[in-house]
């Protein structure tokens, strides 16, 4: 019923803005019309044509988990450090972006890297606006080339690391896990969290048995909470494995022959010889200085690409 509720408040606002959009653009045709003067009407539609992207923005944000937070994890891919440190700076990125746009992120899970960054960490997005939907694009590799700081002979390195982004799906979403289907280890946590954390045993490994998906929670110092966080990723990774498998299925039923890459590599970022972000399915590309910017968290560009871009999958 509360999702029911929010999908009403959803179509609801939409119609409102369409409605507001078009008196607005009534009482600007009234108003050239009556003035005659061409600077006013383009002074007026650039502001309109403003209001008018933010709609298409909100109205790409319309699926049925876009208003869920996001559990967001990136891993390491092979590169040893240089792979860590990319992780680092894509979780930078990411929480420049969030306080840039007034979202929460709370770290779940990290495994620092060996010498730098991490091999992996997996951080919450709450709070803000439609935090699963403006981030489920970045699903995929993301490739970094740069002069490794960690080459004493300065020569240029390319890493990778993967983004996973699910849902945290809420309550009335129907998920069976059986708690015999389940072996929940504790360890004692490492990394950051202070002392008192790395003194007990309150991190917490979820493994689902039938499918073999692990999950581990250790950012919290009580155990409880930290198995509370891990079976809601639990949940969440659970669900999204249950919608691709009914997506593969529909495929085959309506015989399409649509390339899946699943690790296909979706955007690089490049420093060195020259500066560029790309993302491959988009085209979309910022250069110098914005590229630059796009790793101080100002993705939201890329965002928007994205969402264009996989409504343009869900329409095919």
């Amino acid at each position: 019923m509360q999702k029911l509720e929010r999908t009403k408040r959803n179509f609801q606002s939409i119609i409102s803005q369409v409605k507001e959009l078009d008196d607005e653009l009534s009482l600007i045709e009234e108003m050239v019309s009556q003035e005659n003067d061409e600077n006013l009407f383009e002074s007026e539609t650039q502001e309109l044509s403003k209001k008018i992207e933010a709609f298409e923005i909100q109205s790409l944000l319309s699926g049925p988990h876009d208003e869920d937070d996001a559990i967001v994890t990136i891993h390491s891919g092979a590169g040893g450090t240089e792979s860590c440190d990319w992780v680092a700076m894509l979780f930078r990125m990411y929480t420049m972006w969030a306080q840039n746009n007034n979202y929460k992120i709370e770290i779940a899970d990290m495994q620092e890297g060996d010498q730098a960054g991490y091999k992996s960490i997996t951080f919450i997005v709450s709070l803000g606006d439609h935090p699963y939907g403006n981030l489920k694009g970045e699903n995929g590799v993301h490739r970094l080339v740069r002069i490794s700081p960690f080459d004493s002979n300065k020569r240029r390195h390319t890493s990778f690391a993967a983004v996973s982004v699910l849902p945290d799906i809420e309550d009335d979403i129907n998920i069976e896990i059986k708690p015999e289907d389940l072996k929940i280890d504790t360890f004692r946590a490492s990394g950051a969290g202070g002392q008192y954390v790395n003194k007990t045993d309150s991190a917490i490994r979820i493994t689902h048995i039938s499918t073999g998906i692990v999950v581990t929670c250790q950012t919290e110092r009580s155990q409880m909470k930290n198995k509370a966080t891990a079976m809601k990723i639990l949940k969440s990774k659970l669900y999204k494995l249950e919608e691709e498998k009914k997506a593969a299925q529909l495929k085959n039923i309506s015989g399409e022959k649509k390339k899946v890459e699943w690790g296909s590599q979706i955007r690089s970022y490049v420093l060195h010889p020259y500066k560029m972000v790309k993302d491959h399915r988009t085209n979309l590309e910022k250069t110098n200085v914005a590229a630059e910017s796009v790793l101080n968290g100002e993705i939201n560009d890329f965002l928007y690409e994205d969402l264009k871009y996989l409504k343009g999958e869900e329409n095919e």
